[in-house]
């Protein structure tokens, strides 16, 4: 390829980019769900037609893109690219070929250009209602969790698969929003395959398989030349999660090779009779996420640049799910992974890595109405979500960020969207104050929220939390964060179970305190002046100032 070839390709590759960013904002603009608009928990991305992706759209988190990598395959071995026609759209929220569980859809829809068909468009997104026991880990398996929807086609030639539709909307308690997201992720694809036509002709390109040679070519090369600058070897690292029945503990071997980093998870514990257990494919996602923050972060994200980071998740084991087994809430414990991963790479390259975060979302599943109350119901029937965080884990030379999603990447939902949508009051939304790990370096601050119906009526929580009693932990002598906790605004301050179906009775209010990051380095040698100025801000108190920085 000579210089005047390489540079058109990157320029082509640029525009690839404005593509499937325009694809992933076309569904936050039409969206119903909130946790679409509102939070971006969703991704989009271009695959070639063998189905590898080329490109992801930078708004979106990682357990979706990731997984969405995979799953287009699935979708081609049940629909041939040469059977696809314009305006089909295919659907699935099958948790082993999608994205881990039942409430998330992933489209595909064929791109055409003169013709013939050049590539693939797909998207995920994360809808607030399936059906079956709603997003909580209360099932025994993923039948009880929803509507479960194999690879099946939902638009032909343009024209909407009625009966699909019909069982859609007869399977949710909030079927308008639904077939409103089926309907925004068709047509988020449309307009990628719009623009992607629109380049093509512009450029004068017949395929894209030149064009996805060269990002393939370009991304793995870029990555292994970044693994080898890590010293060879193999470190391990352990995390616990609160778990369900008991607690879990996930554990991690790493092996850097000249031509990749291969990871063993022998030794996690295994599976759960609940939904916290995580399918392979999310495994994979949040776990080569979690190395290309600290190996290749630079580096785009798509098939070829994922291809020399290998897994070996063990039979039986959480991270291995196989059906039927619930996995309604995998993401309490997968988006565990990427601090785990760090714990290991800690060992290779110890100034690159993040204390340990709150990182599992702290999302609750609101539901009221005569769904709880029956007929002593004092609101209308509703189910929500709300995406909220704490504190992500300090970093080598900054502190942590307060109530960002870390690894999720999902946007905090403001308050106002949940309660125009949902008869709910967000009675106090504020940092937590002493919740950071202590260090040179602090962790991010959690968050305090109180919630209640309207009218303080009779609700109920699913609740889906972690790091409570296993808080995140600091590096290099920094200290941990404040572990989370769950309970009720009554005099006696009554706890609440961390995981499941709760009711929040009438007069009171949902109380949760988000945990903190961990610490980074020596608390005492922190500059003063961040001390001080933590104080001012009431985010430390004296006394906490004293205890852990000598102040």
């Amino acid at each position: 390829m000579d210089a005047m070839q390489a540079i058109n390709r990157q320029i082509q590759w640029n525009r690839l980019i404005a593509v499937v960013e325009e694809q992933a904002q076309t569904m936050i603009r039409t969206a119903f769900s909130t946790t679409v608009r509102e939070a971006g928990d969703l991704s989009a991305g271009i695959f070639d037609l063998q189905g590898r992706m080329m490109a992801q759209a930078v708004t979106g988190t990682p357990g979706h893109v990731n997984s969405m990598a995979e799953s287009v395959g699935h979708f081609l071995a049940k629909f041939p690219a040469h059977t696809m026609k314009p305006g089909d759209h295919y659907i699935t929220n099958d948790p082993w070929l999608g994205t881990g569980h039942l409430h998330d859809l992933t489209v595909v829809t064929p791109a055409f250009h003169d013709g013939r068909i050049v590539g693939l468009f797909a998207n995920t997104a994360h809808i607030i209602d399936i059906g079956g026991l709603g997003m909580g880990p209360e099932g025994r398996s993923v039948f009880e969790e929803g509507l479960y929807i194999p690879i099946v086609k939902c638009f032909d030639e343009g024209r909407a698969n009625d009966t699909f539709f019909d069982i859609l909307r007869a399977g949710s308690r909030t079927p308008v929003e639904l077939e409103g997201d089926v309907y925004s992720l068709c047509a988020c694809n449309d307009a990628g395959a719009r623009r992607l036509a629109e380049m093509m002709a512009e450029y004068r390109m017949d395929l894209l398989d030149d064009l996805a040679d060269f990002i393939f070519d370009s991304s793995l090369r870029a990555t292994l030349a970044e693994i080898a600058k890590l010293p060879r070897g193999r470190h391990s690292a352990e995390i616990r999660s609160d778990g369900y029945e008991a607690p879990v503990t996930l554990k991690a071997a790493m092996e850097v090779k000249e031509d990749g980093i291969e990871v063993d998870f022998a030794g996690t514990s295994g599976l759960s009779t609940r939904g916290i257990n995580v399918p392979p494919a999310y495994c994979r996602a949040y776990s080569c996420f979690g190395i290309k923050c600290v190996v290749a972060p630079e580096i785009p994200n798509n098939w070829a640049s994922l291809l020399p980071f290998r897994m070996t998740i063990p039979e039986g084991c959480i991270l291995n799910a196989p059906r039927p087994y619930p996995v309604s809430v995998r993401h309490v414990v997968g988006q565990l992974l990427p601090d785990l991963m760090m714990g290991c790479l800690e060992g290779f390259v110890p100034g690159r890595v993040n204390a340990e975060g709150s990182s599992a979302l702290w999302n609750p599943p609101l539901r009221g109405g005569a769904q709880v109350s029956g007929q002593a119901a004092e609101v209308d029937d509703f189910e929500i979500i709300t995406f909220n965080s704490g504190g992500t884990g300090a970093r080598p030379g900054k502190d942590g960020l307060d109530g960002i999603a870390f690894p999720s990447g999902v946007r905090t939902m403001p308050v106002e969207a949940t309660e125009n949508v949902a008869p709910v009051v967000f009675w106090r939304k504020e940092l937590r104050p002493d919740s950071a790990g202590p260090g040179r370096t602090r962790g991010g601050f959690g968050q305090i929220m109180e919630i209640s119906a309207k009218n303080e009526a009779e609700f109920a929580v699913n609740a889906i939390f972690d790091r409570v009693a296993n808080p995140p932990k600091g590096r290099q002598g920094g200290g941990d964060g404040a572990g989370g906790w769950v309970g009720l605004n009554d005099p006696n301050g009554t706890v609440l179970r961390t995981k499941g179906f709760q009711v929040v009775p009438k007069g009171r209010r949902l109380v949760l305190k988000l945990p903190g990051g961990g610490g980074m380095g020596d608390p005492r040698k922190r500059d003063r002046s961040m001390v001080e100025r933590d104080l001012a801000d009431g985010l430390l108190t004296p006394e906490a100032a004293r205890r852990d920085y000598g102040y």
